[in-house]
């Protein structure tokens, strides 16, 4: 089978090439940007390795019938259009449990810093002057009731974290009973509803799929006006022209995002002027060891197909 990278921006592909090379498996690597790129350049393969590029409905039908195979760098495949490569008979995967911990450990540097105030009062210090008072009101965790949206991997291994440091941990997730069984003892189930009126603190780890726009100007009336809000998941479940009048109005007291819908977000964003507004340039996901582990996964799933073997994460049902 021939594999063709579609796009990486990382700054090589040594370990792609290892295992690919090792499995007597020919590739190449590109740097499509467009749908124009795809359907032109990557004529004949089996399988594509992508990470940003647009694998559209009409890429995967001028691929047709050689592509059997799309193998994405990351966790979402929102550049994929996962309906219709299924009705192709064509296999989706990703490497959902790479960056685990990561965001994990982000979303709690990022609630951290947000609720005790870190950056507002670096800056402040800096700038002005040695005094804590601009920081008031902060409360102790253990006061604190935290609410998840999306109790998945990154959701259970963020709950682990901050009910260590003794919140109140809920959860909001459709599909709770299936997935929280090893955290069924510190996470309790509730409503959306009822995690929007009882949370001083929400973060989010749900996927993107039905949920875009889920906190817009209706979820932020309804929380706490003393709440944060934390994102790490994916840009657009925030509706960000909701949060902006949220934070303006006062309707929240703070968020902390790392994803936002159009990256890279625009310096002329309303959202900067506001003190209590913390962004990260989606990099929760990084670390030396998971960008490693990302960029071996990926070449591995496409050799487990090519080999005829089964796939470790597939995306759609085959």
């Amino acid at each position: 089978m021939k594999v063709i990278i579609t796009d990486c921006d990382h700054e090589n592909i040594d370990i792609e090439t290892s295992v690919l090379n090792n499995a007597n498996i020919p590739f190449k690597l590109l740097q499509c940007k467009t749908e124009e790129d795809l359907i032109n350049k990557c004529k004949g393969a089996d399988i594509l390795i992508n990470q940003y590029a647009p694998i559209t409905q009409n890429v995967m039908e001028n691929l047709s019938p050689e592509l059997k195979q799309v193998v994405r760098y990351g966790v979402g495949v929102d550049n994929v259009n996962v309906k219709a490569a299924t009705k192709m008979g064509i296999t989706v995967c990703n490497v959902p449990d790479y960056g685990t911990n990561e965001v994990a450990d982000h979303a709690l540097s990022l609630m951290l810093a947000i609720q005790r105030k870190i950056v507002l009062m670096s800056n402040y210090t800096k700038n002005e002057k040695w005094d804590y008072v601009k920081a008031i009101p902060v409360h102790r965790h253990g006061t604190l009731t935290v609410g998840i949206v999306g109790i998945g991997r990154i959701g259970k291994a963020f709950a682990k974290r901050v009910s260590v440091l003794g919140c109140n941990v809920v959860a909001y997730d459709p599909k709770f009973d299936k997935n929280i069984k090893d955290c069924r003892s510190f996470v309790k189930s509730v409503t959306m509803e009822e995690l929007l009126d009882i949370s001083d603190i929400i973060s989010i780890h749900c996927p993107s799929d039905n949920t875009i726009g889920l906190f817009n100007d209706e979820a932020f009336n309804r929380m706490k006006k003393t709440a944060y809000i934390i994102n790490t998941a994916r840009g657009g479940i925030i509706d960000e022209e909701a949060l902006d009048r949220a934070l303006s109005q006062g309707k929240i007291a703070g968020a902390a995002i790392d994803v936002v819908k159009k990256e890279p977000m625009s310096t002329e964003s309303p959202l900067f002027c506001h003190e209590n507004f913390i962004c990260t340039p989606h990099m929760a996901w990084y670390s030396e060891e998971a960008a490693l582990e990302l960029k071996r996964k990926v070449a591995e799933e496409a050799v487990r197909f090519a080999k005829g073997e089964e796939v470790f994460y597939p995306v759609n049902n085959i």
